[in-house]
């Protein structure tokens, strides 16, 4: 884990991983849908580009309204400027989504472009950026899995956000004890003297968790190496970034294969119609993020019994098959064979 990558020099300023790993996904990306939209004509490139800096920027703005909607009980009482503190972390990866396609919707709309043929090569686009998006969450040690005794697994350090939930008990998630029984001086606060004072035992959990550097040599060797060392935990990251990297080459096969076909001049299936790729990325992301969703072990249980991100997984499926049959239903557009270079 390695949330910071480096600190610039002469400064208190830092170069967080996930923010690089998510430029890196983004040019990535753009690399990608460059490329592609030369399909649909060469001027037609910089138009793409635009509406996927558009996404950049609402895909920002989306993932922290729903992150700050989600969690509100955080930032109750708090001023205005903690609900714009993105750098403090807090981003909502479903809702920065469905507002990014939104923004850029009404782009394509607003432009008067084949908004089909575009959606279907940022939906490409929008997974290979997921592949780097979700390395950085494992470089910033969130969206960790739940404990697991197999052999991939991975374990984070004391101090982590999986050790942080390991330590204490998780009523959202139906789980009444920790798993691990930290002491009690491992919880507290420092007070105006720089001292570090232990938390009452009947309330310790809602206390901060004694920092690194302030633990003594033998619980430094207990949280490192001893009984209170961190679990290893299921790699749920790295599952879920092979998984985009998978649908993002499911999503590019099947759009290629709906070109072909204009391009031997067959008629097209409903199924390989411009847009059914993009309708596909629901479907596709849908049910990646359904099952991810059972080994991770930070979302909150809600609705029916399943997290808020399990329950709109279950809407993007549905959404999905939906944009499937009226794609396949549309009459098509414009363009001709013959812009199909």
């Amino acid at each position: 884990m390695h949330p910071e990558l480096f600190r610039i020099p002469f400064t208190e300023l830092t170069v967080k991983s996930y923010g690089t790993m998510m430029v890196i996904g983004f040019i990535a990306a753009i690399f990608v849908i460059r490329k592609l939209s030369r399909d649909i004509g060469q001027e037609n490139t910089e138009h793409i580009t635009t509406a996927a800096l558009y996404s950049l920027i609402a895909g920002i703005v989306g993932a922290r309204i729903f992150y700050v909607v989600h969690y509100r009980q955080q930032f109750s009482g708090k001023g205005l400027l903690e609900f714009f503190a993105v750098w403090k972390g807090g981003l909502e990866l479903l809702g920065g989504v469905f507002f990014a396609i939104a923004v850029i919707a009404f782009y394509l709309w607003s432009q008067k472009l084949p908004i089909r043929r575009y959606l279907d090569i940022l939906a490409i686009g929008l997974l290979l950026a997921l592949v780097f998006g979700r390395l950085g969450c494992l470089l910033n040690g969130c969206c960790y899995g739940r404990p697991t005794c197999a052999f991939v697994s991975i374990q984070f350090p004391y101090g982590s956000l999986s050790y942080q939930g390991q330590v204490r008990p998780d009523k959202a998630r139906n789980r009444e004890e920790p798993y691990i029984e930290l002491p009690t001086e491992f919880f507290g606060y420092i007070n105006d003297a720089n001292e570090w004072v232990a938390a009452p035992e009947s309330d310790k959990y809602d206390y901060y968790l004694k920092p690194f550097d302030r633990l003594t040599e033998q619980e430094r060797l207990e949280v490192t190496a001893g009984e209170y060392s961190a679990l290893k935990v299921c790699p749920t990251q790295l599952y879920e970034s092979l998984s985009a990297l998978a649908g993002c080459i499911l999503l590019y096969l099947h759009r290629k294969n709906g070109i072909e076909q204009q391009k031997k001049k067959k008629t097209t299936s409903a199924f390989f119609r411009p847009g059914v790729t993009f309708a596909l990325m629901f479907i596709v992301y849908g049910f990646m993020r359904f099952f991810i969703e059972f080994i991770r072990d930070d979302n909150p249980y809600q609705a029916n019994g399943l997290t808020i991100s399990q329950n709109l997984s279950i809407a993007m499926v549905i959404g999905g098959f939906l944009l499937i049959w009226i794609f396949g239903k549309m009459k098509p557009d414009k363009l001709s064979v013959e812009d199909l270079s």
